[in-house]
């Protein structure tokens, strides 16, 4: 059978194309492409995030509670949040930072630094963790001469948010370098023509234009730091109520077969980071539909 499409040929001739077999074919592939993309989401996050909230809620919503509210659960994440709150800041700043100057300054080892950024996603937390043991332990370079004087950074809080730090690294940095170098620099010097400081340049053009790159990477740092265990594993001592957050009290739970608390803490966690993951998509379609859709 052939389809309606048609076009005339140099000589005159007009050359039908029988398209219905292709498009079926098509048809088929693509749905075959995406129940296997689906299937595969399906297996790997969905299916495991049901169970986890199936065993959760197996004897109702109140040992949910009840499983919060034990003091070392609300300790673990009171810790959980202030370190999250320390790495997110610090990180956002300097992530801003590092990508202006690897993207609007010319330097030597720029493409070095460019590379390195990328280290943290490359290498174990774990042995971040011992990076960071070797360097402010006690026998460390800097731990032999800072503890003396009464500054302790690992198996306390300080080395916790350094670990927590070091694994967020490249988050706001890798969502800002491409939007940067897709920006260009005809705007910024077009306000330094006109009079702008480089502070002014920088709050009314470059923060504005970045802003959602600034977004995606403070978000992707909150989701992280709160689920990062390895590197803070090493260097916590995971000493409870002290130096344990929401991760390692789980995976305390889970070793000594007290589970129950661990599984609440676990779906509070997922949930957090699926929110926060699912409104920062929510809220950018939103606002810029809204721009979108205004005289």
């Amino acid at each position: 059978m052939a389809s309606d499409l048609g076009l005339t040929g140099g000589e005159g001739r007009r050359v039908e194309f029988s398209a219905s077999k292709p498009v079926a074919r098509g048809a088929w592939g693509r749905r075959l492409l995406i129940a296997a993309v689906l299937g595969w989401f399906a297996i790997l996050v969905l299916v495991p995030t049901i169970a986890l909230a199936r065993q959760v809620f197996l004897g109702g919503f109140k040992p949910f509670l009840d499983a919060l509210a034990l003091p070392e659960v609300r300790r673990a994440f009171g810790m959980t949040i202030g370190i999250t709150a320390i790495a997110t800041v610090v990180n956002t700043v300097f992530g801003v930072a590092f990508a202006l100057v690897l993207t609007r300054q010319r330097f030597l080892g720029r493409a070095l630094a460019d590379g390195v950024v990328d280290l943290p996603f490359a290498i174990s937390p774990i042995v971040a963790g011992l990076m960071l043991i070797v360097l402010y332990g006690p026998e460390g370079w800097m731990g032999r001469w800072l503890e003396p004087h009464g500054v302790r950074v690992v198996y306390a809080v300080p080395g916790m948010v350094l670990a927590t730090m070091f694994v967020t690294v490249p988050f706001v940095v890798r969502e800002l370098v491409p939007v940067l170098r897709e920006l260009g620099e005809e705007y910024e010097q077009a306000a330094h023509t006109l009079g702008a400081g480089r502070w002014r340049t920088f709050w009314s053009v470059t923060l504005p234009s970045i802003r959602w790159g600034v977004a995606y990477g403070v978000t992707l740092t909150i989701a992280r730091s709160l689920g990062e265990f390895g590197a803070v594993l090493v260097v916590s001592g995971n000493v409870i109520g002290h130096t344990q957050t929401a991760t390692l009290y789980i995976e305390q739970g889970v070793e000594s077969f007290r589970p129950e608390g661990a599984y609440a803490a676990s779906l509070v966690l997922a949930a957090v980071s699926f929110i926060l993951l699912v409104g920062m998509e929510y809220v950018r379609k939103h606002v810029e539909g809204g721009k979108e859709t205004r005289p």
